[in-house]
């Protein structure tokens, strides 16, 4: 795994971190009148820091033709202005904000298990355990 990659997994897990902070606000605020949703967005990594074609140097491989290359994705917290009333006071929808959080909580854990083993596997190196 190269250090780009590491890069872009750790901006995931910065995303999933607020992102957490923000569907955890609207649950809190379910019953606040007047309360509207906000939701994080993250810039599509692959079409602003990964937009490369794939080329092959060998009929079995793929590689890309660039690299990630390690700034910092923009994301922001943005206000759903929607008139729904889903809840009866305010247009946060219980059901899909759980279900955010469900799919949130898989998306940080698959990120910080991905950083996590790389980082052991050079500590293992660092040992003279050789490569995991």
């Amino acid at each position: 795994m190269s250090v780009s990659t590491i890069k872009l997994l750790e901006n995931f897990a910065g995303y999933c971190a607020e992102r957490n902070k923000v569907i955890s606000e609207n649950i809190a605020n379910i019953g606040t009148e007047n309360y509207q949703r906000k939701d994080v967005v993250f810039k599509d990594l692959l079409s602003e820091n990964m937009n490369t074609q794939l080329k092959t140097n060998d009929e079995r491989h793929f590689i890309t033709s660039g690299e990630y290359n390690g700034d910092v994705p923009d994301f922001k917290i943005v206000t759903d202005h929607s008139k729904d009333n889903v809840s009866g006071v305010n247009n946060v929808d219980i059901d899909k904000e759980m279900a955010d959080l469900a799919e949130n909580y898989l998306n940080f854990k698959f990120a910080s298990t991905k950083i996590s083993s790389y980082f052991k596997t050079i500590q293992n190196v660092i040992k003279g355990g050789g490569a995991a």
